[in-house]
């Protein structure tokens, strides 16, 4: 990709809270868990530079002759000195990995969770748990480094699903924190703090409501609360504002300026992402990453502005929401691309997304370009994940909630509502919503105060997480709540060119292989996308861990990932922890592991063909390695591209591996479906206008409400049937009419 660098200032600085004082784990604890770490991110050095436990050493030899290869098949090379800082960096080197572990243990995951890994931890502390976690009664901890990486390395293949479960959970767990806290992987790689393309931009002076710290309730009164500031909820407060309302607008997330943006990797994972950027399933088979600062997904997604397909369409309106194949619901989702500018227009297609459109192709697979919702400008930053600094991309924080400020909305940032407030008027039937209630902090966390917002409606745009748990903790029984979790779950193909390509600049996702979209002739199957290259979002993804790890992670610049995104036909479930953390109970189903299976053998095939000298897959099959298996001229002496027997034998390999949990690797970024739209009670959380059954003047728009998985990328159906949602409420305050 060829376009002009230009010199960005530094965006300002971001804090984050401190890490909690009280420690959540005892030494003993502490000391098993750290000796895992270095285990998975070893200190790698020169023989007789130390004797530690928690380090690799090397002979002279060994050590020179690594750095030598580690050099090897790399363009533009880093230096020794960048080489030797990288290996020599382990898990334990710094304070900052284990503050952010604290961090973590605290605050993002819930109790349940850490209450099961102290049992881990507590158990490899005796010679019982001892016995069943080495194979002898010596703890883990006193093991050599070579040791435990062999005893670590067996647990991904024990017949004991806990052992493979701890070894999923505590891989990914080490190399998210390393990642995230390393001084040495960007020099390494030349991962530039900020995207050399574009410039910064300006975005819009929000004015919030603060308070004052007291012991008294702090008490609000406006025609429309919306709680949330996503994608649903700006689309809702522009039309709620401009129809003349008095709509205030809440969230729990902060909002952060363009200046601000891009953040680090690390200030990233903790100010924009629900849960610090970790939020596992209950089995660790997915790993949900979903928005949650000012703008919520907004703010992070990567600008695919693509609308509810037709087949989609007709599913939902077959289930009795015949508003979803009228021109009507046509018109929202032309209005809400209108308003952001979405189209295909400007777009220069960065290395990944040439590769996949090029391999469609040559293999004569249905392909196209995405639109973006960048405003009719070209827009090339590969950072949109940790925010964009360049105000360009047209989400919330950009066009929906500037509008709905010019016409009066209110704002609070820091408020996390607890439950929605009822009249209690007697009616057994129906129970009437009048506002919401929660706590409010202060962004430096030094106030608190409960507040109330008092409303004559009441919206939640909290998101398919959170949503359904405000309506649990507000009382309401129905069964539905919380259920019909679909994810988009994604598994992951990466590899590796000759050459440079500094993968995190340009455009993320300009364009989508569609071949796949119906295997089961139902409308269920996968879009085959590029990913975002940010360093500390895909290393952790990579298999292995110790010296293949670094080995592997050296190459990061010269690769590329995709990911095989699968409209999930079956569903799992959100639910609140005993500490009011949500979990989430999802596995990927037999029937969506197959659809993902045939996205990855063509994923597989696009890299082949695309001149990938390395090729992985995130299922444990080896890699393929494309120079240990030169091509022979055949008979008729031509090219016989991914018929050549090698390849076509290690596909075989992925295929019969499968995509076993939790040895392969899903991830989600889209999250569905968990106050479902319906036309019954009995199977929905909604009816088709967002209002939740069994209750007045109480409605949900944002992704939650999905009858189903949207199977493209979700933001314009979530803006799309919020726009419907938000229209119809404001006719009714109008009219009095329903």
């Amino acid at each position: 990709m060829t376009t002009i660098q230009t010199n960005l200032l530094s965006p300002l600085a971001t804090f984050l809270p401190d890490t909690p004082g009280d420690d959540v784990l005892t030494a003993e604890q502490w000391t098993s868990l750290l000796a895992i770490a270095e285990t998975v991110i070893p200190h790698i050095s020169r023989a007789g530079n130390s004797a530690a436990k928690g380090q690799l050493n090397l002979t002279e030899s060994e050590y020179d002759d690594l750095v030598k290869d580690l050099k090897k098949g790399i363009e533009n090379p880093p230096t020794d000195s960048l080489i030797v800082d990288f290996l020599g960096e382990g898990a334990t080197t710094y304070k900052a990995f284990q503050k952010e572990l604290q961090r973590t243990l605290s605050v993002s995951i819930s109790a349940d969770a850490r209450k099961g890994i102290a049992f881990i931890l507590n158990s490899m502390s005796t010679r019982v748990g001892s016995l069943i976690f080495t194979g002898s009664t010596v703890p883990f901890h006193e093991y050599s480094l070579r040791e435990r990486t062999a005893i670590f390395e067996s647990w991904s293949q024990s017949y004991l699903a806990p052992l493979r479960q701890a070894y999923s959970a505590f891989s990914r767990l080490f190399k998210s924190h390393w990642t995230r806290t390393s001084p040495s992987i960007g020099p390494l790689l030349g991962f530039p703090r900020n995207p050399v393309h574009g410039k910064p931009g300006k975005g819009f002076d929000f004015e919030f409501i603060n308070f004052t710290s007291g012991s008294t309730v702090e008490t609000l009164e406006c025609d429309v609360v919306i709680v949330g500031s996503g994608c649903g909820a700006g689309v809702a407060a522009k039309n709620l504002a401009e129809a003349g309302h008095r709509v205030m607008v809440v969230d729990k997330g902060h909002y952060y300026p363009p200046d601000y943006l891009p953040m680090t990797e690390l200030h990233a994972s903790q100010l924009l992402y629900e849960s610090g950027g970790l939020l596992p399933s209950d089995d660790s088979s997915i790993s949900v990453m979903a928005g949650s600062s000012w703008g919520g997904g907004g703010t992070v997604n990567w600008s695919a502005s693509l609308q509810t397909q037709g087949y989609v369409r007709k599913e939902w309106a077959d289930e009795g929401l015949t508003f979803f194949t009228s021109a009507e619901y046509q018109a929202c989702l032309d209005r809400v691309c209108d308003r952001m500018g979405a189209s295909t227009k400007h777009i220069v297609h960065n290395h990944g997304n040439q590769i996949l459109l090029e391999g469609a192709r040559r293999l004569g697979y249905s392909a196209r370009e995405v639109p973006q919702n960048t405003g009719g400008t070209q827009h090339s930053c590969g950072y949109c994940t940790l925010g964009c600094g360049s105000a360009e991309k047209q989400g919330p924080v950009i066009s929906w909630l500037p509008d709905a400020a010019r016409a009066g909305a209110r704002f609070i940032e820091g408020y996390n509502v607890k439950h929605v407030i009822f009249d209690d008027d007697g009616s057994e039937d129906e129970r009437c919503a009048v506002g919401v209630k929660g706590i409010w902090k202060s962004r430096d966390g030094q106030i608190t105060r409960e507040v109330v917002v008092r409303a004559k409606k009441v919206m939640l745009s909290a998101g398919t997480i959170w949503s359904p748990l405000i309506l649990q903790n507000s009382g309401l029984k129905n069964p539905q709540i919380g259920r019909n979790l679909k994810l988009h779950p994604v598994t992951f193909v990466y590899g590796v060119w000759p050459k440079e390509i500094r993968p995190w600049e340009g455009s993320i996702l300009t364009s989508v292989c569609n071949e796949f979209e119906d295997l089961d002739g139902q409308g269920h199957g996968v879009k085959l996308e590029c990913l975002v290259m940010i360093p500390s979002w895909n290393l952790p993804i990579l298999p292995g861990i110790g010296l293949s790890l670094k080995k592997l992670a050296i190459k990061f610049k010269q690769m590329n990932g995709f990911i095989s995104l699968t409209r999930d036909k079956d569903s799992g479930r959100v639910y609140a922890a005993s500490n009011g953390r949500p979990r989430i109970a999802y596995t990927p189903s037999a029937t969506d592991k197959a659809h993902s299976m045939e996205g990855l053998m063509a994923l597989a095939k696009i890299l082949y063909l695309g001149g990938a000298e390395e090729i992985y897959v995130t299922n444990d099959t080896e890699p393929y390695i494309r120079s240990a298996h030169p091509q022979e001229p055949n008979a008729e002496d031509y090219d016989v591209g991914t018929n050549h027997p090698p390849f076509q034998a290690w596909l075989a390999k992925i295929r019969a591996a499968g995509l076993n949990v939790p040895g392969t690797v899903f991830g989600s970024a889209h999250q569905m479906g968990t106050c479902r739209m319906g036309v019954s009670e009995k199977t929905s959380v909604v009816d088709q206008r967002g209002r939740v059954w069994g209750t007045r003047n109480l409605y949900v728009a944002d992704a939650s409400v999905f009858p189903s998985a949207s199977g493209v990328n979700p933001m314009i159906t979530n803006m799309a049937i919020s726009d419907w949602i938000s229209r119809g409420l404001a006719r009714e305050m109008r009219t009095g009419k329903i």
